[in-house]
């Protein structure tokens, strides 16, 4: 079903939905405890529904409420095989993983989309190494065995899940474990995240520069009720509109002080000439005199379809570096992003791991094909903010992956005239 946009810059207040990746990591920590939590979460998407129903196979009772969810814990694995849906969520399947093996489940993850094709090395080895029996077949994923504690060493530089599932996992086990990571930390933001919330889970994960001592034998003891904080993954698109716009784009519902990895969409804003203010749980974005500039998407590769956006109107040339890992998401995010951007007159292009930008005062609009993929079509909306004509976004549904709601926080916003956002002197 399509989706299309008038063109005109956006101005207005949002409340951001809770973000994603925290509540992937308390649901677990909920259902790893031994206590009934309520997980405040405002908005589900499609992921964490999934990683929910895929813990109720594992044993939990997960009741969905209006504020979000009650989640009572694992107290026995269900006999027999669990299956496990993910849908296309790439956190569901690589945190439950090693959790599965902690606590001796057999069980198949269903997988769909470009999830069978995503990267499991190198943890599937790591994980056959401690005790776990691993078979692909199709878009199934087959495991079985009891994960064992030990010396964990697993490459830094593939994808943070790995670790974050890993650091989730082996306080369950009754042997201590050392987990070790070689070579440079990809999106260390994540892992802080899923540090923070097994700090949160009261878990002892003492952290010594590269690697974590694990004592085993440990339980979950989330607060009773545990509110997710907002999503900044989310907010970058919001709040690049609002670099778009001469009277600007407000976000609430933010924590300031986050851990979230994309939290340096601000940075990026102001670097580009953006105004940006942070004012309590809100920041407000307007437009300045926007300036290419370099990206490293080393930290933030989530970002970057959004922030090629603003880079498409902003004078001179920007380019996009370390972006290698998009070609690993739900869709190829080098190409699905340049894809996008040509299809409403932009200037792009692909080179290696990254893209070069050159910026143009407006864009045309065009039809997107976003490739099923929910950034690109959240960035192709973003768009409209800098073009002369309508945009239309072939798929308007795959934004149900992360934000289901996008649509309407979208439409409540005001469209301005081209005439009343001129060029700020």
């Amino acid at each position: 079903m399509k989706r299309t946009i008038i063109p005109g810059a956006r101005t207005g207040c949002v409340r951001i939905p809770a973000s994603k990746s925290q509540a992937h990591r308390l649901l677990i920590c909920a259902a790893l405890g031994e206590e009934e939590t309520e997980v405040v979460c405002d908005g589900i998407s499609a992921d964490i529904a999934a990683t929910a129903k895929c813990l109720s196979a594992l044993g939990a009772k997960i009741e969905e409420m209006e504020t979000g969810f009650l989640v009572s814990p694992i107290k026995k694995v269900p006999e027999g095989r669990c299956d496990l849906y993910c849908g296309e969520s790439g956190s569901t399947l690589r945190f439950l993983l090693p959790i599965v093996g902690a606590l001796g489940a057999q069980a198949v993850f269903h997988r769909e989309g470009r999830l069978p094709q995503r990267p499991l090395a190198p943890l599937d080895s790591v994980l056959k190494e401690h005790g776990m029996t691993l078979r692909e077949d199709g878009d199934l994923l087959y495991c079985s065995g009891q994960l064992i504690g030990g010396n964990y060493t697993i490459a830094g530089n593939v994808s943070s899940q790995y670790i974050s599932g890993l650091l989730m996992a082996l306080p369950l086990l009754i042997r201590d474990s050392l987990l070790m990571v070689s070579g440079p930390l990809e999106s260390a933001a994540y892992v802080a995240m899923t540090e923070d919330a097994l700090q949160l889970s009261k878990l002892t994960i003492p952290k010594m520069e590269a690697m974590w001592a694990i004592p085993g034998q440990q339980r979950c003891h989330l607060p009773k009720r545990t509110v997710v904080e907002g999503d900044w993954s989310n907010t970058a698109f919001f709040l690049c509109m609002g670099a778009l716009s001469k009277e600007g784009v407000t976000v609430e519902g933010l924590n300031l002080q986050s851990s979230q990895g994309d939290r340096g969409v601000l940075d990026v804003l102001r670097r580009f000439g953006a105004e940006v203010t942070e004012h309590g749980d809100a920041v407000t974005v307007r437009r300045g005199a926007l300036h290419g500039v370099m990206i490293d998407a080393a930290p933030i590769p989530d970002l970057i379809p959004v922030l090629s956006v603003v880079a498409s109107v902003a004078e001179g040339e920007t380019r996009v570096e370390n972006a290698y890992r998009l070609r690993l998401k739900e869709s190829d995010r080098l190409e699905s992003t340049a894809a996008m951007l040509r299809a409403l007159g932009a200037q792009v292009e692909v080179h290696g791991s990254g893209l070069t930008i050159t910026g143009r005062k407006m864009l045309t609009g065009g039809t997107v094909d976003p490739q099923h993929d929910h950034r690109i079509a959240m960035a192709a909306a973003t768009a409209a903010c800098g073009c002369t004509a309508p945009v239309t976004v072939r798929d308007r549904t795959c934004i149900e992956k992360s934000y289901p709601r996008f649509w309407t926080d979208l439409s409540a916003l005001k469209t301005v005239p081209a005439a009343e956002n001129t060029e700020l002197e």
